[in-house]
């Protein structure tokens, strides 16, 4: 099956969701495997992957202008900690 895949929010791959096809997390459970063990592997993949992240981003809309003032805010508090990591 071939798609005509576009590039969104100017990443080098494609945007699959704008297809309806979504990205997800899999871990198959090994023979002899424990759940436990299956499900820190689950989880280590959702976080290396941004999913929780990206699902946060997608879940509310923000005016172009209340998203630059999180930007900034973001940027000022990166500054003050880097300022404080050069102080020790």
């Amino acid at each position: 099956m071939t798609y005509g895949v576009h590039l969104c929010h100017n990443y080098p791959r494609p945007c699959w969701a704008s297809l309806g096809v979504y990205r997800l997390a899999e871990v198959r459970i090994q023979e002899g495997e424990s759940l436990e063990n299956a499900l820190r592997r689950f989880k280590r993949k959702v976080q290396q992957e941004d999913i929780i992240k990206e699902v946060k981003r997608h879940s509310f809309y923000l005016k172009p202008g209340e998203k630059k003032r999180v930007k900034e805010a973001l940027a000022r508090k990166r500054s003050r900690k880097k300022a404080r990591k050069e102080q020790d």
